[in-house]
């Protein structure tokens, strides 16, 4: 395999893997004291604490759910899914490789 081939695919499964990492929901969040808004990535739709004013107990407004991913990988489209057993990080596996995004999205709509 060519050098740049290679430092491209090492550079893809570097990003993949930093993303594995990610926790599975992104919560929003606005602070009812000083009406701070920010976001932080958790394994659940949990409460926070403001980093402006310390102010505790902020619920998050809104959630986009991470537990299944479409990551792009080379000239291949990875589904990724953590199961609801995984507790303070996520266990994403691999469910499937597809040549296009349209695919991988079928594959996620089928499996509802």
């Amino acid at each position: 395999m060519p050098l740049g081939s290679r430092l491209r695919r090492e550079a893809e499964l570097a990003a993949l893997e930093t993303r594995m990492r990610e926790a599975w929901f992104l919560n929003f969040y606005k602070c009812d004291r000083c009406r701070r808004r920010w976001t932080d990535e958790w394994s659940c739709m949990c409460d926070d604490t403001c980093p402006r004013c310390g102010a505790r107990d902020m619920t998050p407004y809104e959630s986009e759910e991470l537990t299944t991913l479409i990551e792009e990988a080379g000239n291949e489209f990875v589904v990724l899914w953590s199961p609801e057993t995984a507790e303070h990080e996520p266990d994403y596996r691999e469910l499937g490789r597809f040549p296009t995004r349209e695919k991988a999205l079928e594959f996620l709509s089928s499996d509802q």
